[in-house]
C-alpha cells in the first residue's frame, strides 16, 4: 500500500479505511470492505425509522431525535423489511456515525440506483441547517430523509441509499484547472474522441442526447407501477416500470441547430420522471472525483440528475470505458419545458483527491454497476 498524506482533498478509500480503525467511522453493525467505494464509504439503514409529516432541518443547537419526538406521526422497525409508499417522508437513522475532526468535512449524496429509482433521498445531521452536509468537527449520528417520489419501495436494515464523501481541507478545482484537464486529458469528448471546446464555468457543461442508439432516447417512469425491493438487482421487468421515449417522441423544430440540421426537441411533461443519458462521454481521472451539480436555474426550470457522485476511474479508457456516458434523471418542475439536442442540462465539477485510490471505479474491488454506461436505467431491472 502506498504512503498516506495527509494534504487537501477527497479521502481516498485507503484513508476510509483508516479512519473506521480510528473510530472516526462509527458503524452499529460490522463495517464489510465492499460498503468502500474509491472516494466514498456508503451509508446503510438502521433499525429504525419514522413517517413525518413534511421534511425538515433539525436547526442550530437542535437534535434530530428531539424533533423527531415532537415531529414523528409514526415510529416503526426496518429489521424484517418495510414499505416506504411513494409521496410519503420517512426519517431513518443509519448504522454509521462519525465524530470528524476540525479539519474534516462530509458532503453526501443519493447513490446511483437510488437517484434512477426517483428516491429523493438526503442525509440530515444534528444541528444541520443544511442537508447533505456535515461540518467540521461534528460527533454524532447520521439520519436520512427518504421521500420515493415514483415508486413505492421496500428498505430493510442494511439496505444501502446514500453514500458519504469526507474532505480534509479545501480543495476544489478552478473552471481554469478543469480546463487544463479538459485539454489535456479529455473529461468529457465526442463520439470521434475529439475533447469538446466549450468554454468551462462553473463546471463542465454536459448536453442531453436526443439521437440515442436505434432511436431509443430515454426512458419516462410509469406512475402507480410495482413495490421496488432496492436489494434486488437484476429481477423486474422494466417494461412494467417504464415507458421508452424514441426520436418519434420529439417535437420538430422550424429553427436550425448549430450543424445547420434540423431541430428538435423533447417536451417533459410537469412531475414526470425521466432517465436521458448526455450526449457526451465522461471520464474521471484517477487523482480525481467529480460531482454533478443537481440543479441549475440557468439551464430551465427543471432537475438534472439526483445523484451525483462519479468515482475515480469512471469512464477511463484505460479501462476500457472510453465511451461511457452520463445517465441524468430529469424532472421538470411546475411547467412543460423543452429540451433539445445539445442543449446545455447539467455540470460536473471535478474535485482533487487526496490520495490516489488503491482501486479505481470499474477495477476488482469497486461496485461498478455502471461502468461502460449508455443509457441505463437502475440496477434492478432486466
Amino acid at each position: 500500500m502506498s504512503e498516506i498524506r495527509k494534504v487537501p482533498g477527497i479521502l481516498s478509500s485507503q484513508e476510509i479505511l483508516e479512519l473506521i480503525k480510528k473510530n472516526v467511522i462509527n458503524s452499529d453493525q460490522e463495517i464489510d470492505k465492499d460498503i468502500i467505494q474509491p472516494a466514498s464509504i456508503d451509508l446503510r439503514l438502521g433499525i429504525r425509522a419514522w413517517r413525518v409529516p413534511a421534511s425538515f432541518l433539525p436547526g442550530k443547537g437542535n437534535l434530530v431525535s428531539d424533533r423527531l419526538k415532537d415531529f414523528a406521526m409514526h415510529e416503526f422497525s426496518l429489521l424484517d423489511g418495510a414499505v416506504l409508499e411513494c409521496g410519503c417522508v420517512y426519517i431513518v437513522k443509519l448504522l454509521e456515525s462519525v465524530s470528524l475532526n476540525d479539519d474534516l468535512t462530509g458532503i453526501a449524496n443519493p447513490k446511483s440506483s437510488t437517484g434512477r429509482l426517483d428516491v429523493f433521498t438526503r442525509l440530515i445531521v444534528d444541528g444541520a441547517q443544511e442537508f447533505e452536509d456535515v461540518p467540521a468537527g461534528y460527533k454524532g449520528p447520521l439520519y436520512a430523509e427518504i421521500s420515493p417520489r415514483t415508486f413505492s419501495i421496500l428498505v430493510r436494515t442494511g439496505s444501502r441509499l446514500n453514500q458519504l464523501r469526507i474532505r480534509r481541507g479545501y480543495s476544489f478545482a478552478t473552471d481554469k484547472e478543469m480546463e487544463i484537464l479538459q485539454e489535456h486529458v479529455g473529461l468529457v469528448r465526442n463520439e470521434n474522441n475529439n475533447h469538446l471546446p466549450d468554454k468551462i464555468k462553473n463546471g463542465v457543461p454536459l448536453s442531453v442526447d436526443l439521437v440515442g442508439e436505434k432511436g431509443l432516447i430515454g426512458y419516462k417512469a410509469r406512475k402507480h407501477s410495482r413495490l421496488v425491493d432496492v436489494d434486488k438487482p437484476n429481477y423486474y421487468n422494466r417494461n412494467f416500470f417504464w415507458e421508452k421515449i424514441t426520436t418519434e417522441d420529439l417535437v420538430s423544430q422550424t429553427s436550425k441547430s448549430r450543424n445547420g440540421n434540423s431541430s428538435s426537441g423533447l417536451i417533459l411533461s410537469p412531475d414526470a420522471f425521466y432517465i436521458l443519458a448526455s450526449k457526451e462521454y465522461v471520464s474521471v481521472p484517477s487523482n480525481y472525483a467529480a460531482e454533478m451539480r443537481a440543479y441549475d436555474t440557468k439551464v430551465g426550470e427543471f432537475r438534472a440528475h439526483y445523484a451525483g457522485f462519479f468515482d475515480p476511474g469512471f469512464g477511463l479508457s484505460e479501462l476500457g470505458a472510453s465511451k461511457t456516458k452520463a445517465v441524468l434523471e430529469v424532472r421538470s418542475h411546475d411547467v412543460p419545458f423543452l429540451i433539445e439536442q445539445e442543449q446545455t442540462i447539467c455540470r460536473l465539477v471535478y474535485e482533487p483527491m487526496a490520495n490516489i485510490p488503491n482501486f479505481l471505479y470499474g477495477e476488482t474491488g469497486s461496485t461498478s454497476n455502471y461502468q461502460a454506461q449508455g443509457l441505463k436505467l437502475s440496477k434492478h431491472f432486466i
